[in-house]
């Protein structure tokens, strides 16, 4: 699902899981279905937002930007 506004992608939501323990949103329906991670990604100025309010933890992680990205 899309968000869109003035004609430009403001936010998405993608429900996606391996049909382990991993998913990717949707916190009650992924813990229904028995997944034990919920993973979020976003852009440091959203960090607040993320990690004190909805209490995710930060992971260590690492991203490869395989076109050219930002």
């Amino acid at each position: 699902m899309c968000a869109w506004r003035s004609g430009e992608l403001a936010g998405l939501v993608n429900v996606a899981w391996g049909g382990g323990a991993h998913a990717f949103i949707a916190a009650g329906h992924a813990s229904a279905a028995g997944c034990d991670w919920l993973h979020v990604d976003f852009e440091d100025h959203l960090a607040g937002f993320y990690l004190r309010t909805c209490g995710f933890t930060p992971p260590s992680a690492g991203l490869i930007a395989l076109h050219g990205g930002p």
